[in-house]
């Protein structure tokens, strides 16, 4: 939906107790914002579980019916994943269409998948959540045009479960080919990920809550250190603005690199076929050598999205590796800025001095393991002197009877494989 019509929806949602409701209400209104609608009305109830058929009770269910007709509400949103007989009765109570968080999620990654990766992987989650509502809705389907209700004839069943299976075989049909597909495009994009890790420079990656400003920290880096100007990531104020990794290279005045990565951001009760889809694209952060969790410290909800990002990370098996947290949009409150307590800085990315902390922060971190020493080239090996500038941050070259002499910073690696050449003072 990207046209500038916005479509009225009302949300509904179920207060169990056993999470941050009010949160979780604020987090699906932006997400219907992030789908191109306006949310005219939020209905609640509170209720242990959700009622097997009708999700809400039947109070409610009248309510909300009442609510569709007077405002005008083109859809109902959802706060939770519905089953598809919740769906449909709801659906035919009040008498527009039903989408449940996971469907909305679905809808806004459609909308945003940019590159041929991300079109696919949410291809394969949509099948996914559409294979086990195919029964639902198809007898559906046949009940409108037979005039019978669910619990209709023989025939009808027989027809349904036909029609069913043909579609089943169908959907599974399009989950293994767009599984070649993805396992095509991933064998690439694992030829870029070797061709970067050969280079043996540290991989930083940026990840947290969509909307924290992992983007806009980005291209500040990038505008400071990049390789190439052109090389921006696209920076939006809504959720899920992009859904590509976006890595590229950074190098500093001292010529030490390394590599960032804009990872997607996470959301809570993320539906468990993205974050199986999205799996490969978030294997920069898997094996990057620093976390950098962006965090929106103006959000009253903060402690929460870093509890969605943690657990997120679990999901995807992201080992337990070394993390900086940068509290961003400290603008937007009476906060000093930018400061440092250990692994914890608090900035606001437009904030020059906020960039030259973080970048402080991250030099730190990465760079820990380089060792300054002097190195004696012979003339014959100009491959290592071309090396060492490349590669390594080098203060002061001289050249001598017996060689090139160079005053370098390397890594504990590269010292190691050119130990025979220090020059011992």
């Amino acid at each position: 939906m990207e046209n500038s019509e916005l479509v009225p929806v009302i949300n509904i949602g179920l207060n169990t107790g056993r999470y941050n409701f009010d949160y979780a209400m604020e987090e699906l209104k932006a997400l219907s914002q992030a789908n191109n609608m306006t949310v005219i009305e939020t209905i609640v109830q509170n209720l242990s579980q959700p009622i097997a058929g009708t999700y809400f009770g039947t109070g409610k269910v009248e309510e909300l019916r009442d609510v569709v007709v007077d405002t005008g509400a083109e859809i109902v949103v959802a706060n939770d994943e519905l089953t598809p007989s919740q769906i449909r009765n709801l659906e035919n109570v009040v008498k527009v269409p039903v989408m449940d968080r996971t469907g909305l999620i679905l809808a806004i990654f459609a909308n945003r998948a940019q590159s041929r990766e991300a079109k696919l992987q949410v291809e394969l989650a949509k099948l996914q959540y559409q294979m086990p509502r195919l029964h639902t809705a198809m007898n559906q389907r046949l009940d409108q045009q037979t005039g019978t209700s669910a619990g209709g004839g023989f025939t009808n069943r027989g027809a349904g479960e036909a029609q069913v299976e043909l579609n089943r075989r169908t959907i599974q049909r399009q989950i293994n080919h767009v599984r070649h597909e993805l396992k095509e495009v991933n064998k690439s994009a694992e030829v870029k990920r070797q061709q970067r890790e050969r280079v043996q420079l540290p991989n930083v990656a940026l990840i947290g809550y969509t909307n924290a400003g992992k983007s806009t920290i980005m291209n500040e880096l990038i505008k400071r250190f990049g390789m190439n100007d052109d090389k921006q990531v696209m920076v939006k104020n809504m959720l899920f603005a992009t859904l590509d990794t976006s890595v590229r290279q950074l190098q500093f005045e001292d010529t030490k690199k390394l590599l960032l990565s804009d990872t997607v951001g996470f959301v809570s009760q993320l539906p468990t076929t993205l974050v199986e889809a999205f799996k490969s694209t978030l294997y920069e952060a898997a094996n990057a050598d620093l976390l950098v969790q962006v965090v929106d410290y103006s959000s009253p909800n903060r402690i929460d999205m870093m509890s969605t990002t943690k657990q997120t990370l679990n999901e995807i098996g992201v080992p337990d590796l070394p993390m900086v947290t940068v509290y961003n949009k400290a603008d937007l409150t009476d906060s000093d800025y930018p400061s440092r307590a250990g692994d914890e800085i608090v900035v606001s990315a437009k904030d020059p001095a906020s960039i030259d902390l973080l970048v402080d922060v991250i030099r730190e971190k990465v760079f820990k393991n380089y060792v300054k020493a002097t190195f004696l080239i012979p003339f014959d090996r100009g491959d290592l002197v071309s090396y060492l500038n490349e590669h390594a941050s080098v203060t002061g070259t001289d050249y001598l009877a017996d060689g090139t002499q160079l005053d370098a910073e390397v890594t504990d690696i590269d010292f190691q494989r050119l130990q025979k050449f220090v020059v011992e003072k």
